[in-house]
């Protein structure tokens, strides 16, 4: 897991159109980025749900909200338009950005152990470094708890 004060990791990844987009293509935004298991799953929907419901308070706060995982491009774009989510999300099937924030880890469910995106999401400052970590994040309360910190109520 990266930490408050590392400056956040560079990547390049498509997103549920196909097209590429970079971390750096937001560069003087703050942006909250999560990694989430996988498309369609109760938690992950309920995060995802959660996201749209407060987008427009993030947008008011000038903060890029980026969804990420190993799903495919179709799998987004299906995603997206079923739950009608407006934020970006990205597919990393080949685990370049989940590698690279550390979240591609040991992960054990009814006592079978394998690997796997462990829920977390980072908050990045306008300038690039991570500014808040949060890992094993609720699905429900992930989004508010963001806002809650951006608002100075944490």
């Amino acid at each position: 897991m990266l930490q408050p004060g590392t400056k956040a990791p560079d990547f390049a990844l498509p997103d549920k159109d196909g097209n590429t987009v970079r971390l750096s293509d937001f560069a003087g935004k703050r942006i909250v980025l999560y990694f989430y298991p996988r498309d369609n799953t109760p938690g992950c929907t309920r995060q995802a749900c959660a996201f749209a419901r407060s987008y427009d308070a993030f947008r008011e706060k000038d903060v890029v909200v980026i969804g990420i995982s190993k799903d495919s491009v179709a799998s987004h774009l299906k995603f997206a338009q079923k739950y009608e989510l407006p934020f970006v999300l990205l597919s990393d099937p080949e685990l370049q950005a989940i590698q690279a924030y550390d979240v591609w880890q040991e992960k054990k469910n009814y006592g079978k152990v394998s690997m796997g995106v462990v829920r977390t999401t980072y908050l990045i400052g306008a300038d690039g470094v991570i500014e808040k970590t949060m890992a094993k994040v609720k699905p429900d309360t992930n989004a508010d708890e963001i806002l809650a910190y951006l608002s100075g109520q944490e």
